[in-house]
C-alpha cells in the first residue's frame, strides 16, 4: 500500500520565526530547545514551549498529527530545471515518487530567497511535503521560511532539525587532484564554481587541500557552473604562462566548456592538456575524448531524498563520490586499480 506523509492540522503558515519572535529569542535558541542541543536555561525552555503550544507549532514531521488529508503530489524546488544535472535530480526523484505512488510538482527558485519564500507559500496545500535544493541560499533562513504542514528534506545543504542529504564534494575534489598527481601532474589549473554555492566551495577547498599536500603548481579560475563560463577559463588557461598541464573544472559543464576552448584553439586533449570535471552528467562518457570526472550519484541523491520524505528519517545523510577514469585524463588502463574506469 503506497505510504502516506504526516500532515498537521496547526496553521499552515506558523514557522519557527513566529515562535522565536512571539517568546523573544533567537531562532537558534528554538531549535536547540526542541533538540535538546546545548545548555539552555529552564525559564527559557518553558516560554519556548508555552509559545509552540499556543501557536500550535510542531517541528518534526515524525511527531505532527496524522492526517488523513492527503494530495499524493510532492513538491520538488531546485535552484534550475535546466540542465543535465538537474534532470537527474528530477529522474531520481521521479522513480521513488512512481514506486509510493506519489506525483511531482517542480519548481526553480533561481537561487533567489524571495523567489523561494514565494514558490514555497504557493504549493501549500497542494502538496504533502517538499523537496528542496538550494546550495546559494542559508538553509537556516530557509527552513525559517517554511511553513508548518509540510514536511521537507534538504538536498546539498544541512540545517539543524531538518532531514537532509549531503555529497561529499571535498574528499572528491581531493581524490581527483590525488589522481591527477599519479599520472605526474604537477600544475594543476581549478575552474571554480560560484561563491555563494555550497557545492563549489566544498569542491574548491578540496582542490586546495589537495594540492598543498602534494605541492602542486596550481591557479584558480573563475566560474558559474555553465559552459559558457567554462569556455571563457579556458581561452585564460590557454594565454596563462606557464600553461598547466591539466586542467580540474569544478563540473562537468564547466569541462565541456573549456574543452570546446581548447579545441577551437587546436590544443589536443589529453595529448597537450589533460581535462577533467566533476558530477558525472550522463553525456561526460559520450564527449570526444570521454571525460574523466568525480561521479556524484545524482539520481541516487533525488531518490534518497523521496524515501527519506515519505520515510520520516530525521539523521542526515551523505553519499561519497568516486573517481570515473576515461581519456580526457590521458591514464593508461589499469593505472590505478581502486578507480572504476570506461
Amino acid at each position: 500500500m503506497p505510504r502516506t506523509l504526516p500532515r498537521s492540522d496547526a496553521p499552515p503558515n506558523v514557522t519557527i520565526r513566529d515562535v522565536a519572535a512571539r517568546a523573544g529569542v533567537s531562532v537558534a535558541t528554538v531549535s536547540r530547545v526542541f533538540n535538546q542541543k546545548g545548555p539552555i536555561r529552564e525559564e527559557t525552555v518553558r516560554r519556548v514551549m508555552e509559545v509552540a503550544g499556543e501557536l500550535q507549532y510542531v517541528p518534526h514531521a515524525g511527531a505532527r498529527s496524522l492526517s488523513t488529508r492527503s494530495t499524493r503530489t510532492i513538491g520538488v524546488v531546485l535552484p534550475d530545471l535546466h540542465g543535465e544535472f538537474f534532470s537527474e535530480v528530477i529522474r531520481g526523484i521521479d522513480l521513488a515518487a512512481r514506486e509510493l505512488g506519489y506525483h511531482l510538482l517542480l519548481s526553480g527558485s533561481h537561487a533567489d530567497r524571495d523567489e523561494m519564500r514565494a514558490v514555497v507559500q504557493a504549493v501549500r496545500g497542494l502538496v504533502d511535503g517538499l523537496i528542496i535544493m538550494s546550495p546559494d541560499l542559508d538553509p537556516e533562513a530557509l527552513c525559517a521560511d517554511l511553513p508548518l504542514g509540510i514536511p521537507a528534506v534538504l538536498l546539498n545543504a544541512k540545517a539543524e532539525g531538518r532531514p537532509s542529504i549531503t555529497i561529499d564534494n571535498a574528499a572528491g575534489a581531493r581524490d581527483m587532484v590525488r589522481h591527477l598527481a599519479s599520472l605526474g601532474h604537477g600544475s594543476i589549473a581549478f575552474i571554480g564554481g560560484p561563491a555563494r554555492n555550497v557545492d563549489a566551495e566544498q569542491r574548491r577547498r578540496g582542490f586546495r587541500a589537495g594540492v598543498r599536500i602534494r605541492d602542486i603548481r596550481a591557479a584558480e579560475y573563475a566560474g558559474d557552473f555553465t559552459e559558457d563560463s567554462g569556455y571563457e577559463a579556458g581561452k585564460k588557461i590557454l594565454a596563462s604562462s606557464p600553461r598547466p598541464t591539466a586542467v580540474f573544472a569544478a563540473n562537468d559543464s564547466m569541462a565541456i566548456g573549456a574543452l570546446s576552448a581548447f579545441r577551437d584553439a587546436g590544443v589536443r586533449v589529453p595529448q597537450d592538456l589533460a581535462l577533467v570535471g566533476f558530477d558525472d552528467i550522463p553525456i561526460a562518457r559520450f564527449l570526444d575524448p570521454p571525460l574523466t570526472t568525480v561521479k556524484v550519484p545524482i539520481a541516487e541523491l533525488g531518490r534518497r531524498g523521496l524515501q527519506i520524505l515519505i520515510g520520516g528519517e530525521s539523521e542526515p545523510a551523505r553519499l561519497t563520490t568516486s573517481l570515473v577514469v576515461r581519456r580526457s585524463c590521458g591514464a593508461q588502463p589499469n593505472k590505478d586499480r581502486k578507480t572504476r574506469k570506461e
